[in-house]
C-alpha cells in the first residue's frame, strides 16, 4: 500500500509538475514573437505589417469568423485586411492574446489562443469581440509564418446566434 501511495504521489508530481518545467524551446519563442508582431501591426492598422507573419503565396487558408466561407492565397486574405481596417476609424483600441499554447516540430508548428478584441466602428460605436484562433506555420527558411489560420466564436445551439464575448 505504501509503494502504491508512493508512486501516485510520483505520477501526480510529475504531471502537475511537467509543462511548468519545461523550459520554452526557441522555435516557440519565436513564434510568440510573431504573434506579438501581428498583434502590433494589428492595432496600428498595417495591411502590410500583418501580412508579413502569412505566406505570401497561394498556399495560404484561412477559415475567418466572418463570411466568406475561406480566403484562399495570401492576396485575398490581404484584401480582407484592408477591408476591415477601412471598417472602422482610428486605431484598434485592444489586442489581447491569452491562453497561447505552441507546439513545434521540424518545420512545422501549430497554436491555439483567446484574442480579445476592440475598436469603434465608423459611427464611434465600440465593438467587443472574443474570438479563438488556430495557427499553423511553416518555417520558411530561417522564419516561422502562419500557413493556416482558423478563427471562430461559440454557437449558441438554441439560438444558432455567435457568441463574441464568451468569456469561459
Amino acid at each position: 500500500m505504501k509503494e502504491a501511495v508512493f508512486l501516485l504521489g510520483i505520477l501526480l508530481v510529475t504531471i502537475l509538475s511537467g509543462p511548468q518545467a519545461r523550459a520554452e524551446s526557441k522555435d516557440e519563442k519565436e513564434i510568440k514573437a510573431l504573434e506579438n508582431r501581428l498583434a502590433a501591426a494589428l492595432k496600428s492598422k498595417d495591411a502590410d505589417a500583418v501580412m508579413s507573419n502569412y505566406v505570401a503565396d497561394a498556399s495560404l487558408v484561412v477559415f475567418d469568423v466572418v463570411p466568406p466561407r475561406q480566403y484562399v492565397g495570401a492576396k485575398s486574405y490581404r484584401k480582407n485586411w484592408q477591408g476591415f481596417f477601412d471598417s472602422f476609424s482610428g486605431p484598434m483600441t485592444t489586442w489581447e492574446i491569452t491562453d497561447l499554447s505552441i507546439m513545434t516540430d521540424g518545420n512545422l508548428g501549430v497554436s491555439h489562443s483567446i484574442q480579445h478584441l476592440t475598436w469603434n466602428d465608423k459611427d464611434g460605436k465600440q465593438i467587443d469581440v472574443t474570438i479563438r484562433a488556430t495557427d499553423v506555420y511553416r518555417k520558411v527558411g530561417d522564419k516561422w509564418l502562419i500557413a493556416h489560420e482558423h478563427l471562430s466564436v461559440p454557437v449558441d445551439p438554441e439560438t444558432g446566434k455567435a457568441d463574441f464575448s464568451s468569456a469561459e
